[in-house]
């Protein structure tokens, strides 16, 4: 495996300077980066176990209960890059302490949404901000550890931290919201903000390109208009039905597509370089990235709602219930940095990829009606296949970089974490809707003893269901909770059959590809 080569350009602080420090004020300053990183990685998920009680708060229908989900990695995939280039101009420390401050402010002002359509902007706004965090952090991490095997180690921790914080997300939010209300999901963001602002000054070294190309401002926009559209459409296709609305969404979007790739490959300073992708591992390691984060999310999208309105479980006791998948991805995302000196690198991420597709298998292929056990035992090895993939295929993209392209290499590994994000709960939560509202079968004569509005809620989501459940004489509701039940688990079948069979693909691609990827020195 390549290891991390000093970028020539990325930064303003010599290689002496950084040698000069204490290794302790390196490790510190580890520590403070990795605040945002869990804050961006908790947010991903930690708005999943709050889901429930913001259909009650709310009564959101099903593609707005999708886009408060989406619209905050929506956002932030879209504006990784553009974001990652401005901080190359004014310093990546100041960007990110920008970030945080108005990432705490609109979180607390979220919090307190009092419509869906609220809330959804809310998220969006919280992407714009987001964005600012992440492409900071591992630029900075780079430039704090020169040492190859110190920064190797480094960057794990921060892998670990991404995936360890996915998945503490769904514990931190059911504790908060039975504790309190969902708006704490977004108020935590203040205190765990605090640390960062008041001693990353002292301790995070700034860092710049002392020679930064051109920012194309049209690229911007472009990037979005690439991503919403086509995203907008895969819900409206899930929900509705291929309408022309959903596809002519879609074309949009791929048309822009195009429009911002060519647009890179004619500009001299490009937003994205997409010469980048030309190098088959380092494609291959991006698409394993996506894919881990998509397998992941797509995942507990629909544990948690299995776990609270079908087991019965508060939120807390759900996220306890995932601390060992937890776990296991930090502890996975650690252990295979020194496997890589006996083993292939592109076979780890292979490996990993393949513990994805057996967790899903053990889904697809097993008997949800025993309680939770079987759900969360295929977590916990889908966690170790996150945990193990993500890490060496972070690891395979900057090392695959030329040295002057590192910083780029950096922006697009990290818009591969959100994109896996966004594209699992986007595409499989939407095939999960789909499949629940299609298979729905109301008893007859619910319209007799429940609103419209309720009935309307029943076959919008598991959610509105159980809602209008409650409010029904006890044998018309235990009627509705079992069609409900079935329809979903229905959908959770088709949802992991087609993760199984996406991880096991990409399983096989990784050790074809990178199969020649040399081990670690």
């Amino acid at each position: 495996m390549t290891t991390f080569s000093a970028s020539t350009r990325t930064s303003s602080v010599s290689s002496a300077g950084q040698a000069a420090r204490p290794p302790w004020r390196d490790w510190l300053a580890l520590g403070l980066l990795m605040f945002p990183v869990l804050l961006v990685a908790v947010d991903n998920t930690a708005l999943t176990f709050a889901l429930p009680a913001i259909a009650r708060s709310l009564e959101p229908n099903g593609v707005q209960l999708l886009w408060i989900v989406d619209a905050y990695p929506l956002v932030l995939a879209g504006l990784l890059v553009s974001m990652g280039s401005l901080g190359d101009r004014i310093g990546r420390r100041r960007l990110l302490l920008t970030g945080s401050v108005g990432f705490a402010a609109l979180s607390a002002a979220t919090a307190f949404a009092p419509t869906a359509e609220w809330l959804i902007a809310g998220r969006a706004s919280l992407g714009f901000f987001g964005a600012m965090l992440m492409p900071s952090t591992l630029s900075l991490i780079r430039n704090i550890f020169p040492q190859p095997n110190r920064r190797r180690l480094a960057v794990a921790i921060w892998a670990a931290g991404f995936s360890g914080g996915a998945a503490l997300g769904p514990i931190f939010g059911g504790w908060l919201v039975e504790q309190f209300w969902w708006g704490a999901v977004f108020l935590v963001a203040v205190p765990l903000m605090l640390p960062l602002l008041v001693f990353a000054p002292a301790f995070v070294p700034e860092s710049r390109d002392p020679a930064p190309g051109r920012v194309d401002l049209p690229s911007i926009p472009l990037s979005l208009l690439v991503m919403v559209p086509v995203v907008y459409g895969i819900k409206e296709t899930a929900t509705e039905g291929p309408g022309p609305i959903a596809l002519a969404a879609v074309g949009f979007g791929l048309a822009m597509g195009v429009v911002f790739v060519r647009r890179q490959l004619a500009l001299a300073s490009p937003l994205l370089d997409m010469s980048l992708f030309r190098n088959r591992v380092f494609s291959m390691a991006i698409g394993a990235n996506i894919l881990a984060l998509f397998s992941f999310n797509g995942f507990i999208l629909f544990l948690a709602q299995h776990l609270q309105l079908l087991e019965g479980m508060s939120p807390s006791a759900a996220g306890i219930a995932m601390i060992p998948a937890l776990v296991a991805t930090v502890v996975a995302g650690l252990v295979v940095v020194p496997l890589v000196r006996r083993v292939r690198p592109g076979f780890v991420v292979a490996a990993g990829l393949a513990f994805s597709a057996a967790g899903y298998s053990m889904v697809t292929f097993g008997n949800h009606d025993g309680g939770p056990s079987l759900l969360l035992a295929a977590l916990l090895v889908l966690a170790l296949g996150v945990g193990t993939a993500e890490t060496i295929s972070n690891d395979l993209i900057l090392g695959a970089a030329p040295p002057e392209k590192s910083g780029a290499a950096a922006a697009i590994s990290e818009t591969g974490y959100e994109v896996g994000a966004l594209l699992g709960t986007a595409v499989l939560g939407s095939i999960l809707t789909a499949s629940y509202q299609r298979n729905l079968q109301l008893p007859a004569g619910l319209a007799e003893y429940a609103p419209s509005a309720a009935v309307h809620n029943a076959g919008e989501t598991l959610a509105g269901a159980m809602e209008a459940a409650a409010a029904l004489p006890a044998p018309l509701a235990n009627a509705v909770r079992t069609a409900a039940a079935s329809a979903f688990d229905s959908g959770v079948h088709v949802t992991a059959a087609i993760g199984l069979v996406l991880m096991a693909t990409a399983a096989v691609l990784a050790a074809v590809v990178l199969r020649k990827v040399p081990k670690a020195a």
